[in-house]
């Protein structure tokens, strides 16, 4: 019979014969370590969309509506990452991250908005 051992640190297995870890501890470490690569994608992208998110809110909270899109750009604002779109019903989309937004006024000026929707929820 071929000795089993834990597949995170190598030590040898005894107990259960389809024991695959020696202890809680390893059974984390080696998923951890597994998941790693797609956690640290979905974390990145979580941290972008919070930090536009509070660029969006800190603007909307000083009462600036209507601000340049360089405001945007200086304040560090990742126009890539946005939670959602929503198209008014006269064909302007406004690009959404989470309840804070803006819609294009021109080439160079924003509209900031807020989504009273969202906010309830």
């Amino acid at each position: 019979m071929a000795v089993k051992k834990c597949l995170d640190c190598g030590e040898i297995l005894r107990g259960r014969s389809d024991k695959k870890f020696c202890s809680d501890q390893c059974r984390n470490n080696f998923n951890n370590n597994l998941n790693r690569e797609s956690n640290n994608l979905v974390r990145n992208i979580h941290n972008l969309l919070r930090k536009n998110r509070r660029i969006l809110a800190e603007l909307y909270e000083i009462d600036k509506r209507k601000i340049h899109k360089d405001a945007l750009i200086v304040s560090g604002y990742n126009f890539n990452f946005f939670t959602h779109l929503v198209e008014s019903d006269d064909g302007n989309v406004c690009r959404y991250c989470y309840e804070y937004g803006f819609s294009d006024m021109d080439d160079e000026y924003l509209m900031l908005l807020k989504n009273p929707a969202i906010v309830e929820m």
